[in-house]
């Protein structure tokens, strides 16, 4: 399982921005942390993979570049 010690400057950064804003965020550094895994990456933020595949599609539709590769920088 996975510790949930956030940190608060982390929380503070979030402060502004659109829901789902930090979603697409959110779900773009786990799969990079699960180095493309969707199943991996699904599974660790409590969605299913149907959602992940449609969030990803709906991201490569509006032209938002979708890099798996666990060493890139989002």
């Amino acid at each position: 399982m996975y510790a949930l010690n956030p940190d608060p400057r982390a929380a503070e950064a979030l402060v502004g921005m659109a829901a789902a804003e930090v979603e697409q965020n959110l779900i773009l550094a786990t799969l990079r942390q699960t180095g493309g895994n969707r199943t991996h990456a699904a599974h660790i933020l409590g969605i299913s993979i149907r959602t992940m595949r449609n969030k990803l599609r709906a991201y490569a539709e509006a032209g938002i570049v979708i890099d798996e590769s666990p060493d890139a920088t989002g």
